[in-house]
């Protein structure tokens, strides 16, 4: 959904890359299991406390806010998304601030916040203050909160990833799920299969 940052603008973002990194446990870390990318320990928590697979979290949050720095794919806490446009601030102060300036000239159905993109409108009863879609920790937990609705016990998690950019389905829900299967091949390595996501392990 989100563009990535400006090149000429990425010095300035790895240093802020790098503390958000160390924030949020977001290294390169890779499990044993060959070319296996372990989810951070901030998406482990926040899956494991509504019983979603962390890799399904880490691969949403992926496809909602990720942007390359150091030419590694890693999602960004202050994202935002404005009718349409991804707009990434440096701090969540930042973002606070565009946030509010957003809200005075777009609808707030049209805004998404965080991680997860966690749409302002649709998802107001699940904050009191707009920013607080900027703590990556709140964020994260209620993206896994949604992923957990969408699905019904039994069936595949891809279903409840496209549910959760749609959850009418449709076209835009399928395009979703093949974007969001990429990443989760990552995360899961090209040996792993599918099935392995059914369960809410990490």
């Amino acid at each position: 959904m989100a563009a990535p940052i400006a090149t000429g603008r990425l010095v300035q973002w790895s240093a802020m890359a790098a503390h958000a990194a160390l924030v949020l446990g977001t290294c390169t870390c890779a499990s044993p299991a060959p070319a296996r990318e372990l989810p951070p320990p901030a998406y482990q928590l926040a899956a494991q406390q509504v019983g979603v697979p962390s890799p399904v979290l880490y691969a949403v949050a992926l496809q909602e806010s990720g942007t390359r720095l150091r030419g590694r794919l890693i999602p960004w806490p202050w994202t935002l998304n404005v009718a349409g446009r991804a707009e990434r601030y440096p701090t969540r102060a930042n973002a606070c601030t565009g946030l509010r300036k957003a809200l005075a000239h777009t609808p707030a159905s049209r805004i998404d916040a965080g991680l997860g993109q966690v749409n302002l409108g649709h998802h107001a009863h699940r904050y009191v203050h707009p920013c607080e879609l900027l703590d990556p920790y709140r964020n994260l937990a209620i993206a896994a909160e949604i992923l957990q609705e969408q699905h019904t016990a039994g069936e595949d998690w891809l279903v409840a990833i496209g549910r959760y950019h749609r959850p009418a389905g449709g076209a835009p829900a399928a395009r979703y799920r093949r974007s969001v299967h990429q990443h989760l091949a990552r995360v899961l390595g090209p040996d792993a299969s599918l099935s392995s996501i059914r369960t809410t392990t990490p």
